[in-house]
């Protein structure tokens, strides 16, 4: 069974840092995409960052002032996510995802078929 099991997450304050983590057990496909997504309460869940494995490639929103880095590990099997420059809007859930590279748009959450339980950050100013 596939799993993934997030952690990194916590308290701060506006400004500072985080790096999460999630480490997979296995890989069900030979191409995979890992992503973040984070739902804050009362909001819709929405696409943080993506990768692909092994071909490389990674997908943010386009924003121009973006804050966060994906980022991955091939021998520990752990997608990571730097967080810098933290706002309080940041506060939120935060999980990561598996599905194959080929599913379709990386932000869509039905995309993607394994999910962590996330971990939470959240944001003081």
């Amino acid at each position: 069974e596939v799993q993934l099991v997030e952690s990194g997450g916590g308290s701060v304050q506006a400004g500072g840092s985080l790096r999460l983590s999630c480490v997979i057990s296995e890989y069900p496909y030979s191409d995979v995409r890992l992503a973040w997504f984070r739902q804050a309460p009362g909001k819709e869940r929405e696409a943080v960052a993506a990768i692909n494995i092994p071909a490389g490639g990674t997908y943010y929103p386009n924003f121009d002032d973006y804050r966060f880095i994906i980022s991955h590990d091939d021998t520990s099997k752990t997608v990571y996510l730097q967080l810098n420059h933290l706002k309080p809007e940041d506060t939120a859930m935060y999980t990561c995802a598996l599905g194959v590279t080929y599913a379709g748009a990386w932000s869509r959450p039905h995309n993607y078929n394994y999910w962590g339980q996330g971990t939470q950050v959240t944001v003081s100013s």
